[in-house]
């Protein structure tokens, strides 16, 4: 069932903004990662391993980027949701 803004009459429940944050990292992981392994695959190189801890940080951003923005869209989501409907 995909989530909205129509609050039915018998169920009114927030969204759970670490869970939201939980599935943010998980997608900005696989991002970073497909991005890593796609410019190992163009540049050629053989040692992954090597190549993936030098671009841990920029994994690790990417990761805490999508989490921030998806707990501060479920965030918003329960104020607005609150607030104004």
């Amino acid at each position: 069932m995909l989530p909205s803004f129509y609050l039915s009459p018998d169920k009114q429940q927030a969204w759970n903004i670490p869970r939201a944050a939980i599935y943010g990292a998980g997608i900005g992981l696989a991002a970073a990662l497909l991005k890593t392994f796609a410019l190992f695959h163009v540049v050629g190189i053989s040692d992954r391993s090597v190549a993936v801890l030098e671009n841990l940080p920029e994994i690790a951003g990417a990761a805490l980027g999508f989490a921030a923005l998806c707990a501060l869209a479920a965030a918003l989501r329960n104020f607005i949701a609150r607030r104004l409907v």
